[in-house]
């Protein structure tokens, strides 16, 4: 139970830093781009303005002074005011066509490129003459955001595995105290439990011996006697049952036998016909033969007594119980299913959730009697879970419900 919780806490944990890293490294990364990108905008508006003094108005003809400006992974070109390419210089040159609404324009193929469009006034009279547009190659950019991204990914999964790391050992050291004090009140309860059987016994034997003079007694004492004798029972049902959670809480097995769980189903099933028949409950049974497990034989009785016991209580006259068996493969290991189905009254869904929690009805109201102390599924699902297995349930309000029972197979 506890190593359950453990992996949720540190899953949680985990689930948590990694938000936390994931939006850092997001944003690191969101930051960083856009400081590259500015930093090649304000080269690309240095250079465009650099080469805007090359385009210049003689005689009423345009003329470019072709001086070498462009670096080994940059371009120029000049247009006049139609956009008619009027010169060029460098590699990287800009393929898309020319649009000067489009002052900052990106281009994948042939070659990664980012190219920055300024208007040209002559500098003498101040006349719009045309446009320059300059580019520069992106490889560079690109390679920088790529490093960053491996950077990151590499960094966020050693802060991941290293805190993993360090979560285990806190969450062990934060579950301790809890263990610890879970065990002092398992002892305690198993103690109290044994403890109170002799004297519980005591008041249920001399209250019963009372109860066999009535005649001699006031109505009034004997109603008292048959109250102190009907609290006696249900207070020996409930120590032992929380006997046996205690007992169940404890852990796995530590010396399980091999069982043939059909025929133990079918002996099971025997003791259980007679009271199926005084309710008028039809019980089927369809068991796959020869299906052996590994486990304690006492605790799976007890389990399956409570499954089969809430399938007889809550199912009206005239409904059917049936006990399936079957075996269920999967790629670790098989598992043996037995499904308890029922037609009774059924589970409201929002309560499906609570059914295997300790001392929980669905109906609150109820009194309690021998076997309604919210106790019974609460035992089933931790001996169920000592033998490696777990309980699910299914159920339908007015249609009735599936307790199953997945158990792994024993290969001998």
């Amino acid at each position: 139970m506890f190593q359950n919780i453990r992996y949720r806490l540190l899953l949680s944990y985990l689930a948590v830093l990694a938000v936390i890293l994931g939006v850092f490294a997001f944003a690191v990364r969101i930051t960083f781009a856009r400081n590259l990108d500015r930093q090649l905008i304000n080269r690309l508006e240095t250079l465009s303005r650099a080469a805007a003094l090359d385009l210049e108005l003689e005689g009423g003809n345009l003329k470019v002074d072709n001086k070498i400006l462009a670096g080994s992974n940059q371009a120029i070109q000049w247009f006049d005011v139609e956009g008619h390419l009027l010169d060029q210089q460098g590699t990287y040159l800009m393929q898309r066509p020319f649009n000067p609404k489009q002052i900052i324009q990106t281009q994948i193929i042939p070659h990664p490129v980012k190219s920055f469009i300024l208007p040209v006034n002559d500098y003498d009279t101040a006349l719009f003459i045309g446009y320059v547009r300059v580019s520069e190659s992106t490889q560079d950019y690109n390679d920088t955001l790529h490093s960053l991204d491996w950077g990151l990914g590499v960094g966020v999964t050693m802060a991941l595995v290293c805190s993993g790391l360090g979560g285990i050992w806190l969450t062990r050291q934060a579950m301790q105290p809890i263990e610890h004090s879970f065990r002092r009140l398992q002892q305690f309860t198993s103690d109290a439990s044994h403890e109170l059987r002799s004297p519980l016994a005591a008041i249920q034997m001399n209250a019963e011996v009372a109860l066999e003079y009535a005649d001699g007694m006031r109505d009034l004492d004997a109603n008292k006697f048959r109250a102190i004798e009907s609290a006696s029972i249900q207070m020996t049902a409930l120590t032992e049952k929380l006997l046996l959670l205690a007992r169940t809480d404890r852990g796995p097995l530590q010396q399980p036998e091999m069982i043939d769980l059909s025929a133990f189903l079918e002996l099971l099933l025997q003791l259980y016909r007679p009271q199926f028949e005084h309710k008028q409950i039809h019980l089927k049974a369809q068991l796959t033969p020869q299906l052996t497990i590994s486990g304690d034989q006492v605790q799976l009785s007890q389990l399956f007594h409570n499954l089969i016991s809430n399938a007889l209580r809550y199912t009206p006259p005239g409904g059917v119980v049936e006990i399936q068996t079957a075996v269920q493969d999967s790629r670790e290991r098989s598992h043996l299913v037995v499904r308890v189905k029922d037609t009774g009254i059924g589970i409201v869904p929002e309560h499906l959730k609570y059914i295997f929690e300790r001392f929980w009805q669905a109906d609150q109201a109820r009194s309690y009697q021998a076997d309604g102390f919210g106790l019974g599924l609460a035992i089933a699902q931790g001996i169920a879970q000592n033998h490696g297995g777990e309980i699910t349930v299914t159920s339908e309000l007015g249609q009735g419900s599936c307790f199953t029972v997945c158990l792994p197979i024993y290969h001998g």
